[in-house]
């Protein structure tokens, strides 16, 4: 099993929490409706990332990723080891409620309401980004303790 060290573990949820709070400001501020099919799209690849980490299919739920997290990561297995290690309510949620997606232009922001093995209420904030081939891939996701507050 790889192993992460804390520090990169570290560093590695303050530049996603950074990237993905700047993403939330930006699509929040102004954002326009997605399209029926961008809205589908988006939670599909969230869905799909979700579902192999429930089958632990590290080359699946890595090539979810955008190119950014791919090459800072740089291996399937690096990453579901940080997923593991770091997002243990996203590598294995008890329960997901997905919310409507927001974007604009070629981003988006996909809201999960989660709960964990013990019960406790997370909100996953992923944010995405269309790629050059159209394909949405997810670029951040930030974790944050729901209080058992609906989003």
């Amino acid at each position: 099993m790889p192993t992460v060290s804390r520090t990169l573990l570290s560093q590695w949820r303050w530049w996603l929490a950074a990237a993905t709070a700047t993403l939330a400001l930006h699509v929040g501020a102004s954002a326009a409706p997605l399209s029926s099919t961008d809205e589908k799209s988006v939670r599909t690849v969230v869905q799909g990332q979700l579902a192999a980490f429930a089958n632990d299919d590290a080359n699946k739920a890595f090539s979810y990723a955008a190119p950014n997290v791919r090459e800072a990561v740089g291996t399937a297995a690096g990453f579901m080891a940080m997923v593991r290690n770091a997002y243990p309510v996203v590598y294995r949620p008890a329960s997901a409620a997905f919310l409507k997606p927001e974007g604009k232009d070629d981003k988006a922001i996909q809201r999960v309401q989660m709960t964990d093995a013990s019960g406790d209420s997370w909100l996953a904030i992923y944010s995405l980004q269309r790629q050059k081939d159209k394909a949405w891939r997810i670029t951040g996701c930030v974790v944050v303790a729901n209080n058992g507050r609906m989003a």
